[in-house]
């Protein structure tokens, strides 16, 4: 007869445990060459518009009607360029003209459109953000900047201390008063991912 054993103890849960896990790459992100994050975006707009529809039975994510593609589409920041684009991705992601759009061919034309973002287009909004910090100015993005940009923001319980540090580590440790020029203001919104 074997003794019988106590159960093995668990581990305390650990710090990093509560920590909001990363969104995992699916099939289809993988296939379509998107991030897990950029795939749960997608999604989530996707359902804002879907239903479960008797004829796609299937479909476990539902389908959304063909016109409100444009909406999803914008919603994610991805709008048709013209009326001819939006002629183009409905014919693809809807051949048969059923009315319904289910959720693959979605994530397929929203993933193309993310894709297809220009580096012109990317450098140009982070152009216009940094002029929206500076007020028009070349620059750099001062700690004066940054301080009425929490006002306007109402985060008025942020400090100076905080705001400081914002601009080293956007600067790379230089001083304060050197300011975040555009470049390193490109440099911090590309590691961040915000563009």
């Amino acid at each position: 007869m074997i003794p019988a054993q106590p159960p093995k103890k668990r581990s305390a849960p650990s710090a990093s445990s509560s920590a909001p896990k990363k969104a995992r790459q699916s099939k289809l992100a993988k296939e379509n060459d998107i991030t897990g994050e950029e795939e749960s975006e997608i999604k989530e707009v996707f359902h804002l518009f879907s239903e479960p529809n008797e004829e796609f039975p299937n479909e476990k994510e539902g389908v959304i009607e063909r016109e409100d593609v444009r909406k999803a589409l914008i919603a994610l920041g991805l709008p048709p360029a013209d009326s001819k684009e939006l002629e183009s991705i409905l014919s693809a992601i809807d051949p048969t003209a059923t009315g319904y759009v289910p959720y693959a061919p979605f994530l397929a034309v929203a993933a193309a459109k993310l894709r297809s973002r220009s580096d012109e287009a990317m450098s140009a909004e982070v152009d216009a953000a940094f002029q929206l910090f500076t007020r028009g100015t070349e620059g750099p993005i001062t700690l004066g900047d940054l301080r009425r940009i929490a006002r306007e923001l109402k985060e008025d319980s942020i400090g100076d201390a905080l705001l400081k540090d914002m601009i080293l580590e956007a600067n790379g440790g230089g001083t304060v008063d050197a300011g975040v020029t555009l470049e390193q203001f490109q440099e911090i919104m590309l590691r961040a991912g915000v563009f």
